[in-house]
């Protein structure tokens, strides 16, 4: 009876002995990191602003000149400039008429409406081209269209249109395509639709080649002679405009508004920038996924267990998209599209629930695919000084490819191309750092390839297996060239500094409104000197420090994730520099500022 009565205890003192363990372990590995100087430094940089702008900019808006800084930093240095950021107006979407070919692409599906012709809608697997179907076929079906459509399987038909797909079209009568996220580089495949008879209509936002599909009209903001003031658009952005200009010629202006929310989950998912057009869309797409989802996305949304009027554009990237995703990765792409199309939000929850038991799946895959990717990369990081890595894996899974090609940029700082092998065909993906084209590179070796597209960040790309050698230490020469030793130390960019005592809660609804927050329009960075910590440093989780930080006796709660190897820094008393974004923690209704600490440095 005693033993049995103990064995609760003993198990309560075993587990904390572990705990107490664990946590040495971390201790003498921060330690030992800080012995043999393993921290890793960064560019603090700081944007150079023009300081009587910024002061007059404060002034007019009567706002701290610390977030007229902010404002100047993403080149919004007047009055209205900034105005328009704080309020997004739908009235300064630029004219969808301005793109070329616009007209005759909203005049031909006119017709085909009126006639009650066959239109047939092909996109690409990821969110971008699944979420563009979802807008088109739900808009076409609105106003009065017959609509079909098909997504490629990853990997019987690859990426782009296919001759498959387009005799599911002939089929079906067809005699309209539109294609959305692919089309720009498919020239064989549109010679075959040309002859076919369908008249192809072009929605794409990726660069194109030397020469353009000859076609009846195509949509792409980035081809040589399209006047489109605004070019970075996500493929369904492009779409967007597509269907703006079909309710403009229809007297229903309106109509458009109602998909944005497809177009906000698109542009945050492909790291579109989320400034100029791609800012008003998003916000108000946000709004109304948080507002009035539609059942489609609301399955999804109560799937990934988001909570309606909080939901981010972060939150899209880490919680949505993966999701929408999982379908093109580990199965039949399709179903992501079944599921934007519900109208029934259960039946969208079931199938979301679906996708994230493959994303699961997946997430085993990739983790694979990276541990065995990373002795490569070190083996060829050893050999020789490199700017580039181009990593080849026979058995490595083709839906993971670009996820784990991100995760080894991150690593090791250097532009990667991931590839597997695919009925004897080397297929992979390319994922670049800041301020290297890797579109523009693979351009320059296109001489080894079969096949790429995509854009100055991320694309796709096929060849040989033999040629990967020959293409491997081309593609390096590339990247000495334009990939100088600064551009490999990560950097992290300042938008202003910032005294703790100009925390008030004035100044963080007006750092509310620089949302929603994304590629190019990141979360402000602010800079602080003279930093001391109060009541010790902590650390928290397995690699992460956490204090409460003091300057000029305004105190604040911090945590530094990932930094543990730098608690030396800012214990003792010392005085130390941070840089971090603003949050916010707590409980509904008892939310508190925190600061999220990117680096730490000593003060000199």
């Amino acid at each position: 009876m005693l033993i049995n009565a103990l064995i609760p205890y003993s198990v309560y003192f075993f587990t904390h002995f572990c705990l107490v363990c664990s946590k040495i372990i971390i201790i003498f590995e921060v330690i030992i990191k800080l012995k043999l100087g393993l921290t890793l430094d960064y560019r603090w940089t700081f944007k150079n602003e023009d300081d009587s702008t910024v002061h007059e900019l404060a002034k007019q808006l009567k706002i701290p000149e610390s977030l007229a800084r902010v404002l100047t930093a993403r080149d919004l240095t007047t009055a209205e400039e900034a105005s328009n950021f704080f309020e997004p107006s739908l009235e300064n979407l630029h004219d969808p008429f301005i793109l070329r070919d616009m007209e005759k692409a909203v005049e031909r599906i006119l017709a085909a409406i009126d006639k009650g012709e066959q239109i047939w809608v092909h996109g690409d697997y990821d969110v971008d081209g699944t979420a563009s179907v979802s807008l088109m076929c739900l808009f076409l079906r609105e106003v009065g269209a017959k609509v079909d459509y098909y997504i490629p399987d990853r990997f019987e038909d690859g990426y782009g249109l296919s001759q498959k797909s387009i005799n599911y079209a002939k089929q079906k009568d067809t005699k309209v395509l539109i294609t959305v996220d692919v089309g720009i580089t498919s020239f064989d495949a549109l010679s075959y639709t040309q002859k076919a008879g369908i008249d192809t209509i072009i929605c794409d936002h990726h660069e194109p080649g030397d020469r353009l599909p000859e076609v009846y009209a195509i949509l792409d903001p980035l081809i040589p002679d399209c006047p489109y003031p605004f070019k970075p658009l996500a493929a369904c952005g492009v779409a967007f405009k597509f269907i703006q200009g079909i309710s403009q010629r229809l007297g229903k202006p309106e109509v458009a508004y109602k998909y944005l929310d497809f177009v906000a989950i698109s542009s945050a998912a492909d790291m579109v920038p989320l400034i100029g057009e791609n800012r008003i869309m998003v916000y108000y797409g946000l709004k109304q996924l948080n507002e009035t989802p539609r059942p489609g996305l609301k399955g999804l949304i109560y799937c990934t267990g988001l909570k309606l009027g909080n939901i981010t554009a972060s939150n899209i990237v880490y919680a949505l998209a993966p999701l929408i995703n999982a379908a093109g990765r580990l199965g039949d792409p399709r179903r992501s599209v079944e599921m934007m199309l519900q109208d029934d939000e259960f039946a969208s929850f079931r199938i979301a629930q679906q996708l994230e038991d493959e994303n699961r799946k997946r997430r085993l895959f990739d983790q694979q695919s990276f541990d065995e990717a990373i002795p490569i990369a070190d083996a060829m990081i050893a050999e020789k000084d490199r700017r580039s890595l181009v990593i080849h894996g026979h058995e490595w899974h083709a839906g993971v490819i670009g996820i784990v090609a991100s995760r080894l940029v991150d690593k090791y700082r250097l532009p990667t191309v991931l590839l597997t092998t695919i009925d004897g065909i080397a297929k992979g993906s390319a994922r670049s750092i800041n301020n290297f084209d890797i579109h523009a590179a693979l351009k320059k070796c296109e001489h080894f390839l079969l096949e790429f597209g995509g854009h100055k960040h991320a694309a796709g790309l096929s060849l040989k297996i033999e040629n990967i050698p020959a293409f491997r230490e081309a593609f390096d020469e590339i990247a000495h060239m334009f990939i100088s030793k600064e551009m490999l130390i990560p950097q992290i960019q300042i938008d202003a500094e910032l005294k703790f005592n100009e925390l008030s809660p004035q100044f963080l609804k007006l750092l509310s409104k620089f949302a929603p927050f994304g590629f190019v329009n990141n979360k402000p960075l602010f800079y602080s000197k003279g930093v001391r910590s109060t009541n010790g440093v902590k650390i928290v989780g397995t690699n992460s420090i956490k204090f409460r930080a003091i300057q000029n006796n305004f105190v604040i709660d911090a945590i530094a994730p990932n930094l543990a190897n730098k608690i030396n820094l800012c214990s003792g008393g010392k005085s130390f520099s941070i840089v971090y974004n603003l949050e916010t923690h707590g409980f509904s209704g008892q939310k508190a500022p925190q600061l999220a600490i990117k680096d730490i440095r000593p003060d000199e």
